[in-house]
């Protein structure tokens, strides 16, 4: 199956260009992949972050749809109580259009600040799409770490000095923590991998309850990349196993979206970002060699759960 590019050519962008957001920034090109795939009246809630801050600045917006801003700890909350408005208004006869709705909150909106809220949404069961634009890092305050800092990463509240080397601990799997919940979609994409993500956005739209999409999101500042490198930087997280695809629906079936032909080291995701450049000191080499060890055996699990399923 593929994206039928033709059609979406035709459509009016939901997301539009001329936002704020850094040359090369890859939450634009996953905010317009995804709104791409919309077929239906939809309602947006965007948490504060680089996605909101820079595409609502009054009195413009690149949201050619509804769009309701949340505060850091209640994206989902709101995107539910906006669905839950919405069936009342179908369920009396006021309103007999069929909405979607959507919500795009960063790392530290999703994995930190707004778990608590997320986790109460979707076990309410209530039907709307949940975008995290994955950029591993509090990116819009200064960078500081977030539960889905890398470990060994540098951020600017886990220093690289003498004592101390990035981040001590693992990052969250947020995946799989959503696919815990029984949800009936969740699944992992990268903009650099753009038929599968906006194909998963499709697969997400459609199913009758929550879905969760936890997006790969380069950071031209954060990572310390040229922006013509964004999506060299999407893909290669992919290749290398860091970020594999996959999906997993109603919590047990697992299905394994794209196997590399060939597997790449590590050190061809993590040498082109500023934020990692201690690990490939000689010094260091303890810490690189356990990070390989960790996506290694993260694959390896990976794909025993989803052996014989690749879509």
């Amino acid at each position: 199956m593929a994206v039928k590019l033709k059609e979406i050519s035709k459509k009016k962008p939901l997301f539009t260009g001329g936002h704020r957001l850094c040359a090369g920034c890859g939450a634009a090109v996953i905010a317009r992949q995804v709104m791409s795939m919309v077929q239906e009246p939809v309602v947006v809630a965007n948490g504060t972050g680089c996605l909101e801050v820079t595409t609502s600045i009054y009195p413009f917006s690149s949201w050619n749809v509804s769009w309701i801003h949340s505060a850091f700890p209640n994206t989902a909350s709101t995107i539910a109580g906006v669905e839950s408005a919405w069936r009342a208004l179908r369920d009396f006869g006021q309103l007999e259009e069929n909405y979607r709705f959507i919500a795009f909150a960063g790392d530290g909106g999703t994995y930190d600040i707004g778990l608590q809220a997320l986790s109460g949404a979707v076990e309410r069961g209530h039907r709307f799409l949940y975008i995290c634009y994955n950029n591993q890092a509090y990116m819009n305050t200064g960078y500081q770490r977030s539960g889905a800092t890398p470990r060994s990463g540098w951020s600017s509240t886990t220093p690289v000095g003498a004592e101390h080397k990035g981040k001590p601990g693992r990052s969250k799997d947020m995946t799989a923590i959503m696919a815990a919940h029984k949800i009936p979609y969740a699944a992992q994409a990268s903009p650099g991998f753009w038929n599968d993500l906006m194909l998963k956005v499709e697969r997400a739209l459609q199913v009758d309850g929550p879905s969760f999409i936890n997006i790969i999101q380069p950071c031209i500042p954060g990572w310390s990349i040229p922006p013509r490198d964004s999506m060299k930087l999407a893909k290669l997280a992919v290749d290398t196993c860091y970020w594999p695809l996959y999906e997993i629906t109603d919590g047990r079936q697992c299905t394994l979206n794209y196997h590399p032909k060939q597997k790449l080291p590590l050190t061809e995701f993590l040498s082109p970002q500023n934020r990692f450049k201690h690990l490939l000191r000689d010094e260091n080499r303890s810490l690189l060699d356990q990070l390989q060890a960790e996506v290694d055996a993260d694959w390896e699990e990976l794909t025993a759960r989803c052996a014989g399923s690749l879509r």
